[in-house]
């Protein structure tokens, strides 16, 4: 048997044991199986430093509702609860099954249906003076149209707004642009993006 056999292996041969009573219950934690997001999704998950100043972009938080209708992994509604904004005044919608099981152990309501047949289903009886998206971008004017159209102050004096990351191409005549995304913003997909920010009195 050759000799390599028994050389030692190039890392650590101990790990830590961390001393605790004998008669200590261990803690229990929930067993997580890996996300796997489909292509079909159109899923571009925003990255966190962007998520977190589009949730700045948004204004401070307060008793808006705020709807996110195209959740995906979550990461603009994890940023929307690190800013101090409330579950309860959180709406997600997010038609994957798997997706919108992610989402809602972030403790926000979750609808599990596509957010084009959401608007179309809720327009007229709900009013979101906030709305933080990031939506597919080869429907991004469909998408953006549906969610103006929940747009609305809903009693508050603040105008109502709306943060987006969209394709540079995509134009609106109250859109105002805050930034340009760098080239490599996401991983998988070669499109140019753009923050943009639109207020409705």
């Amino acid at each position: 048997m050759k000799k390599s056999v028994y050389s030692r292996p190039n890392r650590p041969m101990f790990i830590p044991v961390q001393r605790r009573n004998s008669w200590a219950i261990p803690e229990v934690r929930e067993i997580q199986e890996p996300l796997m997001i489909d292509r079909a999704s159109e899923c571009h998950v925003t990255p966190a430093d962007v998520a977190a100043r589009m949730v700045d972009y948004l204004g401070r938080p307060g008793d808006f509702n705020t709807l996110e209708p195209s959740a995906g992994t979550g990461a603009l509604v994890s940023a929307l609860l690190e800013r101090g904004h409330s579950p309860n005044e959180i709406c997600a919608v997010e038609r994957h099954h798997k997706l919108a099981r992610t989402v809602r152990r972030l403790g926000v309501a979750v609808f599990e249906e596509c957010s084009l047949e959401h608007a179309e289903r809720v327009r007229g009886r709900v009013e979101f003076p906030r709305i933080i998206m990031n939506p597919p971008f080869s429907q991004v004017r469909r998408h953006m149209k549906a969610a103006l159209s929940l747009l609305g102050r809903n009693g508050h004096h603040a105008p109502a707004r709306l943060v987006a990351l969209v394709p540079v191409t995509f134009e609106h005549k109250d859109a105002e642009t805050i930034e340009v995304l760098p080239e490599d913003t996401f991983s998988t997909c070669r499109v140019r993006t753009k923050v943009v920010r639109i207020a409705a009195c």
